[in-house]
């Protein structure tokens, strides 16, 4: 009776947990399994494939484990008693051939999606691209439109269908830009400039955050990513560019100060060249740049 009674907790119990995590993954947006991006969704498709393809021996190795425990259990006195048995070269073959097997079908996937989704390769389109310079700072996120001549603290916003060009860098110590439900994250890293490729494929709303630990402020180091049409993104940036603020190199360095759970900002317009003078001022040490080098870097 006691024995029952057990099973049917247990099968409750992992019933209910199911049942937990799918009302919950239905319920809340996940982010990396809600894609709403081309990048994002190969993504979840290789996550999943490679997930589902461990989980063939990871299964039936736990399934077996629960029934060698409850098969050759000490109050069990049917269980065959072989203690002569060495091995079974079926057997062998079986747990060592399908674990291979598997392994080589993750490293044939690996190969091909590591090249496929390399964020330095840019999204084959008909649309044109649209250029947007992003800066890591302390704690907040700068970015820069060298096309439309604006900037934007903590908002950024493109059309939808049409593919993202990002440039990155860091104005403070390393950290990861990361829309989850457009793509994978990059480091954003002072000094260097590293790139990744984006589109959306719904227009919406999305949230954007730093992936790595960069101090008191980091969690308050969000920004929001916003998918719309051509028009509403021609409409936003005439928008931007009523702002009476224009960031100079003056009013960039007051910015570049640490501060904590940024207000979305516009700038009218941006310093020329500003993305890659935050760039050189960490290339050489400051006493042995030329004299051109030195204007750039002020």
């Amino acid at each position: 009776m006691i024995r029952n009674v057990m099973r049917g907790i247990l099968v409750i119990a992992i019933l209910g947990l199911a049942t937990f995590l799918w009302v919950y993954m239905s319920t809340h947006n996940m982010g990396v399994f809600n894609p709403k991006g081309v990048i994002a969704l190969a993504e979840k498709d290789l996550i999943v494939t490679t997930t589902l393809l461990m989980l063939i021996v990871v299964i039936p190795v736990f399934v077996l484990l629960a029934a060698f425990i409850w098969r050759y259990r000490a109050t069990n006195t049917k269980a065959t008693y072989t203690p002569d048995w060495s091995g079974s070269k079926i057997l062998e073959t079986i747990w060592w051939a399908i674990p291979t097997a598997i392994i080589i079908a993750l490293g044939i996937i690996t190969w091909k999606s590591t090249h496929a989704l390399n964020p330095y390769t840019p999204l084959v389109s008909n649309v044109p691209p649209i250029t947007i310079e992003v800066v890591a700072l302390d704690w907040k996120w700068l970015f820069i439109y060298p096309e439309q001549n604006i900037a934007t603290v903590n908002f950024v916003q493109f059309p939808v269908g049409t593919p993202v060009n990002f440039k990155i860098t860091g104005d403070a110590p390393m950290n990861s830009f990361w829309i989850p439900q457009l793509g994978g994250q990059i480091y954003a890293m002072a000094g260097m400039n590293t790139k990744l490729h984006l589109m959306a494929s719904e227009a919406g709303e999305y949230a954007g955050l730093s992936a790595n630990y960069s101090g008191a402020g980091f969690s308050g180091m969000k920004f929001t990513a916003k998918a719309s049409t051509q028009e509403e993104f021609d409409a936003w940036v005439e928008t931007v560019r009523q702002s009476p603020i224009t960031l100079s190199l003056s009013e960039y360095d007051e910015l570049a100060q640490k501060s904590r759970n940024n207000p979305v900002t516009y700038y009218s317009s941006a310093e020329e060249n500003l993305y890659g003078k935050i760039i050189m001022k960490y290339m050489e040490p400051r006493g042995i740049l030329p004299p051109a080098m030195h204007e750039m870097t002020r």
